[in-house]
């Protein structure tokens, strides 16, 4: 066990986030040596690298795995950062609430279209869980809200479907998933933090969390769930961040 300091603090890290913290540190380090031979090598040593991080994240992941806070860690609260690509904190007016709905489509025999209340009336599941942020830091958060497997069953996923997208009103921002992912038991469509209603800088009214992945993964301000055949990148994939970004 690895030690590293967090917000003032001492926080410990296991095998997987040093593993992560150095594969990091090694994709920087190979994006420096290759330099000099040109951008376009550079690119083609780091698409390498990336698929070969991907396969070996792939291979390690199991749904059997789970993410628990340590009790003797205090959960974020207010200091949890947020993180949105809009100027400012996207937000809906009671108009926008009323007509907003989470969309699940796509590779589904029933597609479903959810107000807030609905979403409020499924099985509810709350957890205190460790968000990971590709930058390094770790954070404890209470999350309430629907597992997406729950979800995927209510639409009828197609047992073909390999990837799900993410999409949210916060311009335009996606992120795709592996299946596997997504259908982790900790993968929740949040609807509430910290036992109360999810304040709009952290993704009201829902947002995808799970511990399994970095936090860029996790898309906030959700207006659509897309189980598909194949991914489609992302928001911050498509610039160049790790696709798969589990931990």
């Amino acid at each position: 066990m690895t030690r590293k300091r967090v917000s003032g603090r001492w926080a410990d890290i296991d095998r997987r986030d040093f593993i992560r913290f150095g594969g990091a540190s090694l994709s920087a380090a190979l994006l420096a040596a290759c330099g000099s031979e040109g951008p376009e090598r550079a690119q083609k040593l780091l698409d390498y690298a990336a698929k070969k991080n991907e396969s070996v994240e792939r291979l390690i992941f199991r749904h059997t795995s789970m993410d628990h806070a340590k009790a003797n860690v205090r959960a974020a609260g207010s200091e949890f950062p947020s993180y949105f690509i809009a100027d400012t904190v996207p937000t809906l007016d009671a108009a926008g609430m009323a007509a907003w709905r989470l969309e699940v489509g796509g590779m589904v025999g029933k597609p479903l279209s959810l107000t807030l209340d609905d979403l409020m009336k499924l099985e509810r599941k709350t957890q205190r869980v460790n968000h990971y942020c590709v930058e390094g830091w770790t954070a404890v958060v209470e999350f309430t809200g629907v597992s997406l497997r729950s979800l995927a069953t209510l639409a009828q996923a197609d047992p073909k479907a390999e990837y799900v997208d993410f999409q949210s009103f916060d311009n335009g921002y996606h992120e795709s998933w592996d299946i596997e992912s997504a259908m982790h038991p900790q993968t929740l469509i949040v609807y509430a933090k910290d036992g109360a209603v999810l304040p709009p800088a952290y993704g009201a009214p829902a947002r995808v969390h799970s511990p399994v992945k970095l936090g860029y993964k996790n898309t906030k301000y959700l207006t659509k769930i897309v189980f598909m055949p194949a991914r489609n990148g992302g928001y911050w994939t498509d610039q160049g961040y790790e696709w798969y970004g589990g931990v």
